[in-house]
């Protein structure tokens, strides 16, 4: 889920950039500074979009550089507990396939994929089901549920997500689209 939130900070403008526009030099300070910083509770800052406040600048001997006071806004990624996603596969492996969600990734382990056995191709670089002939390839989109998380502060590499595509209106779009067709045809 994406979250736009206010936040308050100080921001350091270097002497070199006092003929700049303030408020443009303001977000891209704060862009380079929190770029990618992960937060527990607000989840992975993507960017900063826009000062709304922003105050007189204060010296400190010894620094050439001008401190403001800024009451921005910035918007966040921070998957949720039970949320349900569409994402990419963008690697298959023995144990399961990784889906780029946003700018993170989870991991759709093989017992999740579906209800039926499922085998890795190594040759092909797929997950396949014994019965019903499914099939999960490297650039597949697909919907998943969030079943775990755990994130870890200042490190989407420490952050773990577990999904499932189990359940009924999730997995790959065609398997979604076929079940839906299917249903239709059962009503009629």
């Amino acid at each position: 889920m994406y979250y736009k939130t206010k936040i308050g900070d100080t921001v350091r403008i270097p002497p070199y950039r006092f003929d700049d526009p303030l408020k443009e030099v303001a977000i891209q300070t704060l862009n380079e500074t929190y770029d990618g910083h992960l937060d527990k509770k607000l989840g992975l800052l993507i960017c900063v979009n826009e000062i709304i406040e922003i105050g007189e600048g204060r010296l400190i001997m010894g620094d050439g550089a001008s401190y403001h006071n800024v009451v921005f806004e910035a918007i966040f990624f921070k998957p949720e507990q039970q949320e349900v996603i569409d994402g990419e596969i963008i690697e298959i492996a023995d144990f399961g396939a990784f889906v780029r969600i946003g700018p993170m990734d989870g991991l759709v382990h093989v017992s999740q994929v579906t209800d039926d056995y499922i085998n890795h191709d190594s040759k092909r670089g797929a997950l396949l089901a014994k019965e019903s002939n499914k099939t999960l390839d490297e650039g597949d989109l697909v919907r998943a549920r969030i079943v775990s998380l755990s994130i870890k502060d200042n490190s989407v590499k420490n952050t773990k997500i577990g999904l499932t595509m189990r359940q009924p209106n999730l997995g790959r779009f065609e398997w979604i689209e076929e079940a839906k067709q299917k249903n239709k045809k059962g009503k009629q």
